[in-house]
């Protein structure tokens, strides 16, 4: 059913695309009677190419994982109160970039900022596609403007990472060997008063992860406080282990096709990947070179044309 309701958007996609172009055709006829307008000619074709583009850019998307929602995790740098608020302005541009394309998301875990801000937060956002649009934002984001939090008043730099992985659904089969796991249950923190949490409804879970191809042990640690039910918090919690373990093999096999085609494109954890200068109105991607001027509207979560830009630039070599 979930392929043919994938199949069934691409067939409505289509159509509606295909009876705007009609009338745009019939606009024209229109306009040499003095019927319309040159404006409303430009409005439906300005439409049009839109959603074509669109169409275009959802049809980069192919590999496995694309169709996937994300697991989103943002990380404040190093620099203390100023860190953790830029860390907080990158939570608040996802969350209206999810609301903007009306995709479900919640904040499965918070850690909040010393004085202001936020130290981490871990986001699932779920509907079509979301991954293969995120992907673009792994890794760390720069942000230099003059601080609020700076009595001299000095232009300060500050950096937080984003960490982005595919949401897996029932569709994507991952093993957990139950021998590996640990619960340890904890009271979920609150600002006080009835938002505190009297039962110990927040999960951490803990996974000894062995590598299967390297060997390397490490222990994935994933804490979850999404709800006041402990049962859903652990069911939380499992899906957020399975995307990460299903992200690690996917990992693995785009470095090894990296390594076959030798491919100039370098995508790598913790790799600067934008700059946010707030003083000279500027926004720009190191990797496409794209930059906007409109700040404000990028901290409002409008990304889209960055996320394009990647796509147009690199999907084709990815999906290869």
């Amino acid at each position: 059913m979930k392929k043919v309701k994938d199949l069934q958007r691409w067939i409505d996609d289509y159509t509606e695309i295909q009876k705007e172009v009609e009338e745009l055709t019939l606009a024209f006829d229109f306009l040499k009677e003095g019927l319309v307008e040159e404006e409303e000619i430009d409005g439906i074709y300005a439409s049009v190419m839109e959603k074509i583009e669109a169409l275009e850019l959802r049809n980069m998307l192919r590999r496995e994982e694309d169709k996937l929602g994300v697991v989103l995790k943002i990380n404040a740098g190093a620099g203390g109160t100023e860190a953790q608020d830029w860390a907080q302005m990158l939570m608040r541009m996802y969350l209206r970039w999810a609301e903007a394309h009306k995709y479900k998301a919640t904040i499965a875990n918070l850690l909040d900022g010393d004085e202001a801000g936020i130290k981490s937060a871990t986001i699932n956002i779920e509907g079509d596609y979301v991954y293969g649009y995120l992907k673009s934002e792994n890794g760390v984001h720069r942000l230099v403007r003059v601080s609020p939090y700076n009595a001299q008043g000095k232009r300060m730099t500050s950096f937080a990472s984003v960490f982005v992985t595919p949401l897996v659904d029932d569709t994507i089969e991952v093993k957990v060997d139950p021998a590996l796991l640990s619960w340890d249950t904890f009271r979920s923190g609150g600002a006080g008063g009835q938002n505190v949490n009297k039962v110990e409804s927040g999960v951490r879970l803990r996974y000894q992860f062995t590598d299967p191809y390297t060997g390397e042990k490490e222990e994935i640690l994933i804490e979850n406080t999404e709800t006041r039910d402990q049962p859903k918090n652990k069911e939380n919690a499992m899906r957020q282990l399975r995307s990460i373990l299903y992200d690690k093999e996917l990992q693995h096999r785009l470095a090894e096709q990296r390594k076959v085609e030798d491919s100039k494109l370098k995508i790598e954890w913790g790799s600067q990947i934008r700059s946010y200068v707030f003083d000279d109105r500027r926004v720009k991607d190191h990797r496409t070179n794209y930059q906007t001027s409109d700040v404000g509207g990028v901290m409002d979560g409008k990304i889209d044309e960055f996320i394009k830009a990647y796509l147009m630039e690199f999907a084709k070599e990815s999906d290869s």
